[in-house]
This record gives C-alpha cells, sequence and structure tokens, in this order.
C-alpha cells in the first residue's frame, strides 16, 4: 500500500510518540556513540542542530556532549524577513530563548550569533521519516530543504545529516523535484550512507 506525504506523516509521528520514555532516553544514549564515531567528527567545529520535540529523537544529551567536546552549537530560527529560510544562531546553556510561530523553542534573534549557513561544518536535520534512498520526509515547510539546496546543487558547505528513530524507516518515500537525498541519516542502531 502506497501512502500519501500527509498519510506518511501522521502514521509515522503517531508511531514516534507511541515510543516509551525508556526507549527515547536509551535512543539519545545510542545517538551520540554513532556521532562520536563519524569521521566528520575529527574535523567539525561547527555544528547545527535542533531542539527535539513532537516524539524526536532527543538531541539535547548530544548537544551537551558535543558542548564537553568543545564544539559550538547552532539551533535553527525562522528568518524574520525571508519567508521559508532559516538563520543558525550559536546557542550555549545562556542563550536567550523564545517560541516561534510553531510553537518550537529557537534563540532569541542577535545578530552577532547568527553564523551563516556556509560557515557551518554539519547541518543535522529533523525528519519525519526517511527511506533506504536517502529521501526525507520533514513537516512539509520545506525549511531544510532551501537551506541545503545549495549544497544539493554542488556539495559545498556544511554537510547534511538526518537523525531519526529507526521506527521512522520506511522503504520507499513518494518524493518532489524538490526533496534533498541526505547523504548520511542516523538512529540509534545504524548509520545510513549514501553517495553525495
Amino acid at each position: 500500500m502506497q501512502y500519501s506525504r500527509p498519510e506518511l506523516r501522521k502514521l509515522i509521528r503517531q508511531r514516534r510518540n507511541e515510543l516509551t520514555s525508556d526507549i527515547h532516553y536509551q535512543a539519545s544514549q545510542d545517538l551520540i556513540r554513532r556521532f562520536a564515531a563519524l569521521p566528520e567528527m575529527h574535523t567539525c567545529q561547527h555544528i547545527a542542530l535542533y531542539l527535539s520535540t513532537d516524539g524526536e529523537l532527543d538531541t539535547q544529551p548530544l548537544i551537551e556532549w558535543l558542548w564537553s567536546q568543545g564544539k559550538s552549537v547552532y539551533l535553527p530560527v525562522l528568518h524574520p524577513f525571508s519567508a521559508g529560510n532559516l538563520l543558525f544562531l550559536r546557542y550555549d546553556t545562556d542563550t536567550a530563548m523564545t517560541f516561534n510561530k510553531y510553537g518550537i523553542l529557537e534563540p532569541k534573534l542577535n545578530q552577532p550569533l547568527v553564523k551563516p549557513v556556509r560557515e557551518l561544518d554539519l547541518i543535522c536535520t529533523p525528519l519525519v521519516a526517511f527511506d533506504s534512498h536517502g529521501h526525507r520526509l520533514g513537516m512539509g515547510g520545506g525549511y531544510y530543504d532551501r537551506t541545503l539546496e545549495s549544497w544539493f546543487k554542488t556539495g559545498q558547505g556544511a554537510m547534511p545529516i538526518g537523525l531519526a528513530h529507526d521506527c521512522q524507516h520506511v522503504e520507499q518515500l513518494p518524493t518532489e523535484a524538490w526533496d534533498v537525498p541526505l547523504p548520511k541519516i542516523l538512529t540509534p542502531s545504524r548509520l545510513w550512507q549514501w553517495k553525495a
């Protein structure tokens, strides 16, 4: 049975939200181990992440681990003047936070904390579902597709890595022309990798 994109979003979000707190905790610890094993970790300094919501793989332990490794972490902020686009702001324990229009916490806009996308080393992307070919299904706003467009066309700049629970994998997603496949996706149990 082939699901539509909205049907898949509903199905996988429900599947993700049914995970127990124990599974969420173990998944967040396994994510740190998978991340630490990435070859890119030796050279990456500026890493964009996101704060988890709606049953997503908990990124807070990973963020704290990255801080302990001396890495700089950045979070997405909805661009105030360019609709549908993201800015990335440095995130520390004392960063002032605010809720965006989707009810998601993000750093309060502060120009000196903005890091241009081209100066990031990795961009960790949220996703609702992913398939065996590296395609990701997001929430439908296209924010990350736009952010990653130049990387997708040229292979230059911050490399994207998707983060997901194992239960978010499906064999094949219905795709659109604007979808950006990812070169790597990390789940608690494995690294999925495709040629960029």
